[in-house]
């Protein structure tokens, strides 16, 4: 099988916006507050209409009160009135390229169910998947209405 292009992602071309998220995903990487498990994560999306959204985790004492990076930047993404995202680009220090957890991925799956994600690490390493192929059978809004 042959590597994807550098900034082609799930068929689609996305040129110098992937090395660009890349950094942006690492640069939200460096004010992760995770004193509990140091484990930090930098999330950048793009959006539809050319914007970029970043997040970083940010964990609570209590800890389901934390925030993942990936909905961090969702937020900052949704308070503008964006709803349509084309990829989002995750950054963390892991020896392995880490996925969005569930929660994330039904957040994502809001508003892109089949979201391109880039998953790098400090070391290079890389992993490209399908939030569809992440998150198969979403729960979705077509679920909440009534006959």
């Amino acid at each position: 099988m042959t590597a994807p292009a550098r900034g082609t992602v799930g068929g689609r071309e996305f040129g110098t916006r992937v090395e660009e998220l890349r950094g942006i995903a690492f640069s939200a990487l460096e004010q992760a507050y995770a004193p509990y498990s140091s484990f930090r994560v930098g999330a950048a999306i793009l959006a539809d209409d050319g914007s970029v959204g970043a997040g970083c985790n940010v964990e609570n004492a209590s800890y389901p009160a934390g925030m993942c990076a990936e909905r961090v930047a969702v937020g900052t993404l949704a308070s503008r009135g964006v709803r349509r995202f084309d990829l989002l680009v995750i950054a963390t220090e892991a020896d392995s390229p880490t996925p969005p957890c569930g929660i994330c991925r039904q957040v994502l799956a809001e508003f892109a169910p089949a979201l391109p994600i880039i998953s790098i690490t400090r070391s290079g390493a890389e992993a490209r998947w399908s939030l569809a192929d992440l998150l198969p059978s979403p729960f979705s809004p077509h679920f909440l209405h009534h006959a």
